[in-house]
C-alpha cells in the first residue's frame, strides 16, 4: 500500500483547471481594467464635471464647501443598489470572497459581478477613502466563479476558478502576481495544495502578462534605492516600527467594528448608514482633501519623503476617522490602499525620530507591517511592498517589521478586519493551516490485535453454545471477524447478531466485510469509515492473502487524536545538562585560596 502513498494527492485534473483559470486569468485583467477607468470616470464626472475615464485625484476640485455633498449623493446610490441590486455588494469584498468559497460552495451570483465593481467605483469617484483590490477581488472571483459554473466542476474546483479570478485582478490591479498568489494561500484557498496553488499561480501569471499590455509596466510605487543592511540600530528601530503599527492594526480593526456597532443602533434601514458615511467623507474631504479617494499619489509622495509633516499628521488622523466611519456604514470600498497610506503616514511620523535610512525608508516598511498587522498575512505584507516598490534590498526590514506586527495582532485581538466581519454573520473560520496528525499516523500504529474472531467451520449451534461459557461476548468487542483456518477473513458478524443467536435464534447473518490494511494512513479510514457509515473495520495485511491482523475502530482514531494533542501541550525536558562542579561532593574550600 506504501507505493500508492506520494507528497502530494494531485492529479493530471489540475492541467484542465489550470487552462480554466489562465482563461480566467486574463479575464480579470480587463475587469481591473474596466474597474480602475470607472472609477476615473466618476472622479472626473462627480469632481470636475467632465467626461473622462483617466485616474486623477479629487483633491483638485473646486467645489468648495459642495464637496460634502459628494460623497453622500454616491453613497446614496449605493444604498439604492445593496437594497434592490443585492447586499452582496456591501463591504470591502475580501470577506465576501471567504464567505461565498466557506458558505455557498463557491458560487456567486451573476448579478455580483455587474453591481460590486460598479458600486465600488461610484464609491471610491464620489470621494470614498478605498482602494480598489478588495473590490476587484471580489468582482474578479465574481467572474471566475460564473465561468466555474458554467462547467461540470466540484465545489473545490469552483473554489480554485473564484479564487484564480481574485488573484488575477488583484495581479492586474497591482502589477503584484506573487503577493496575489500570497493572498490566495494565506486568505482564501484555506489549503496549500498543488490541486488549487498551481491553477492560481498560472492565473496571476497571464493576468499581469496581460496587464503590460493594457495597463503597463509596474512598479506602481517607484522609490530610490535603499541600503542593502541597516545595521542593529536600524533592525531594532524596525521592531519599533511593527510594534507601533501592530497598535495602530488594532485600534483600526477595532474602529471599523466600533462604528458599524453604532450604525447597527440606528432606528433607520441599512440603506441610509452609507450616506451617513458619506456626510463623515465629505466633512474629512473639507479638511484635508488628499483623503478622498484611492490616494495613489499620496502614497507615492509618502514614499518619496516630500510631505510636509503637518500633512501627514493630518493624514493619518482624517484618513483613518472617515476610512473607519464609512467602512462601518457598510458601503463599498477595498482596504489595501487605505492601509497603505495610513501606514505610510505612520511611517512619516516615525521618520521625524528613527535612524536615517533615505527617503521613504520607514513609510516603506510601515506601510508592509500596517497591511501584515492589520490583514493578518504577513508574507503578503512583505512580498506586496516588494512588488510595489521593486526595492528588493527592503526585505529585511519588511521581514521583520512585518513579522512583529503580525505578532502584535495575532496576541490581542482574536481575529482580523477581514474574518471578523464572516464571523458576525455566525461563522468561524482558522487561519492556521498543519498537517492533520491522521495524514502521517498510520492503521498498524492503533490497530488492536487482541481481538475475538469466529471459525467460519463452525456452526451456529455450537457457536450459540459457546457463547454461554466463553468470554467472546465480554471483551466490548462490537464487530466479529469469520475466518477460515489459516486465519484469512472470509466475513464479519456485528455483537448484536451473536446476542439475538444466543437469546435462542438459528441463523447468522454473516455480513461482506470493509476493510482495513496496515499501512493505510488514517486519513484514508476515516474517509471510508464517512462514506460507508461503518465505525469499525477489520484489519487484513493484503488483498491476496487476507489474512486478519487486527481491528480498528472509531474510538483507536480518537485515540490518535489524543495523542496529537498530548504532544502539543505535554512540556517536558528532555536535555539535562549535568556541570562537573555540581552535586558530585566537590569540596568548595579547597577552591578559596588563603592569603
Amino acid at each position: 500500500m506504501n507505493h500508492k502513498l506520494g507528497d502530494f494527492t494531485c492529479t493530471p485534473r489540475v492541467i484542465t483547471i489550470s487552462a480554466l483559470a489562465m482563461f480566467i486569468g486574463l479575464v480579470s485583467a480587463f475587469v481591473a481594467l474596466g474597474l480602475l477607468r470607472l472609477i476615473g470616470l466618476f472622479t472626473n464626472l462627480f469632481f470636475f464635471g467632465r467626461f473622462s475615464t483617466a485616474m486623477v485625484s479629487a483633491a483638485g476640485n473646486h467645489l468648495g464647501w459642495l464637496e460634502i455633498f459628494v460623497p453622500v449623493a454616491g453613497a446614496l446610490i449605493i444604498g439604492l443598489m445593496a437594497r434592490y441590486g443585492s447586499e452582496r455588494i456591501r463591504g470591502h469584498g475580501i470577506p465576501e470572497a471567504i464567505e461565498a468559497i466557506l458558505i455557498n460552495g463557491s458560487r456567486v451570483e451573476p448579478k455580483v459581478a455587474i453591481l460590486k465593481p460598479i458600486s465600488s467605483a461610484i464609491s471610491i469617484g464620489t470621494g470614498g477613502p478605498f482602494g480598489a483590490e478588495g473590490p476587484i477581488i471580489m468582482t474578479g472571483g465574481a467572474f471566475g466563479s460564473m465561468i466555474a459554473q458554467l462547467f461540470k466542476l466540484t465545489s473545490n474546483e469552483r473554489k480554485t476558478l473564484l479564487v484564480a479570478g481574485a488573484a488575477g485582478g488583484m495581479a492586474a490591479t497591482f502589477a503584484s502576481p506573487v503577493a496575489a498568489v500570497l493572498l490566495a494561500v494565506e486568505l482564501l484557498l484555506f489549503e496549500w495544495k498543488p490541486r488549487s496553488l498551481v491553477p492560481v499561480a498560472l492565473a496571476s501569471v497571464t493576468a499581469a502578462a496581460a496587464r503590460r499590455y493594457i495597463i503597463g509596466l509596474g512598479p506602481l510605487f517607484p522609490v530610490v534605492a535603499h541600503p542593502v543592511f541597516i545595521g542593529p540600530q536600524g533592525l531594532l528601530a524596525c521592531v519599533l516600527a511593527g510594534v507601533l503599527a501592530g497598535g495602530l492594526s488594532a485600534l483600526l480593526t477595532l474602529a471599523v467594528y466600533a462604528a458599524e456597532d453604532v450604525f447597527r443602533l440606528l432606528p433607520i434601514h441599512w440603506m441610509w448608514w452609507p450616506a451617513i458615511g458619506g456626510l463623515a467623507i465629505g466633512l474629512g474631504g473639507l479638511i484635508l482633501p488628499q483623503a478622498l479617494g484611492v490616494g495613489y499619489e499620496t502614497i507615492g509622495a509618502l514614499l518619496q519623503g516630500d510631505v510636509p509633516r503637518t500633512m501627514i499628521v493630518g493624514i493619518l488622523l482624517v484618513k483613518s476617522a472617515i476610512w473607519a466611519i464609512s467602512l462601518g456604514s457598510g458601503t463599498s470600498g477595498g482596504v489595501l490602499a487605505p492601509l497603505l497610506m495610513m501606514g505610510g503616514a505612520l511611517g512619516g511620523i516615525e521618520a521625524m525620530f528613527m535612524p536615517h535610512e533615505g527617503a521613504g525608508f520607514w513609510p516603506l516598511v510601515s506601510m508592509g507591517a500596517i497591511l501584515g498587522g492589520t490583514m493578518r498575512s504577513p508574507f503578503t505584507g512583505v512580498i506586496f511592498m516588494l512588488e510595489l516598490t521593486h526595492d528588493v534590498n527592503m526585505l529585511l526590514p519588511l521581514l521583520l517589521a512585518v513579522t512583529v506586527a503580525h505578532a502584535f495582532t495575532v496576541l490581542t485581538l482574536r481575529r482580523s478586519i477581514l474574518t471578523e466581519k464572516v464571523a458576525r454573520r455566525g461563522f468561524h473560520l482558522s487561519r492556521e493551516y498543519a498537517v492533520d496528525p491522521l495524514e502521517i499516523l498510520f492503521v498498524r500504529e492503533v490497530m488492536r490485535t487482541n481481538v475475538a474472531a469466529i471459525p467460519a467451520t463452525v456452526s451456529p449451534t455450537d457457536l450459540a453454545q459457546s457463547l454461554h461459557t466463553d468470554h467472546i461476548m465480554r471483551k466490548g468487542q462490537h464487530l466479529y471477524p469469520v475466518v477460515d483456518e489459516k486465519q484469512r477473513l472470509m466475513a464479519v458478524v456485528t455483537r448484536g447478531d451473536l446476542e439475538r443467536l444466543a437469546e435462542g435464534g438459528t441463523e447468522l447473518s454473516h455480513r461482506e466485510p470493509v476493510v482495513a490494511y496496515p499501512d493505510e494512513p488514517l486519513r484514508v479510514v476515516v474517509h471510508r469509515m464517512s462514506e460507508t457509515g461503518l465505525t469499525r473495520f477489520p484489519v487484513i495485511n493484503n488483498d491476496r492473502d487476507r489474512e486478519l491482523v487486527g481491528m480498528v475502530a472509531l474510538n483507536d482514531l480518537l485515540r490518535a487524536r489524543t495523542r496529537s494533542l498530548e504532544e502539543e501541550r505535554h512540556r517536558e525536558r528532555v536535555l539535562r545538562i549535568h556541570l562537573p562542579l555540581g552535586k558530585a561532593g566537590v569540596d568548595h574550600r579547597a577552591l578559596h585560596t588563603s592569603d
